[in-house]
């Protein structure tokens, strides 16, 4: 169960993640659309877990393996944004969120 204060750094660090990877990862990864579908904040508030939805789907494996490669980088400009919210900045897990494409493939299999 999460806690109200755990609830609270999610959802900024969501927000701030999503303006991070609207404005900067463009520069460094190319055009590609980055949602930031969730976040879960550990309970000692250090380690945060990114899911990234990641558009267009074509090598999104070889995609987030760049993000993660250069989430040190992510943490830095994270940290610049929420220095007045956060004391510790929690360290950025990401993981692949691909829902979106199953529920595609189930659709598909539906209309068959």
């Amino acid at each position: 169960m999460e806690s109200t204060r755990q609830k609270k750094i999610s959802r900024l660090l969501q927000k701030d993640l999503a303006i991070i990877f609207q404005q900067d990862a463009p520069a460094i990864l190319g055009n590609i659309l980055f949602t930031i579908t969730g976040v879960r904040v550990s309970s000692d508030l250090s380690v945060a877990k990114v899911n990234l939805s990641i558009f267009p789907t074509t090598d999104s494996k070889k995609l987030i393996k760049q993000v993660k490669e250069k989430s040190t980088f992510f943490r830095n400009l994270l940290a610049k944004k929420a220095r007045h919210q956060l004391r510790i900045i929690p360290e950025l897990v990401f993981y692949l969120d691909d829902s979106a494409d199953y529920a595609d493939e189930i659709n598909r299999l539906l209309k068959e």
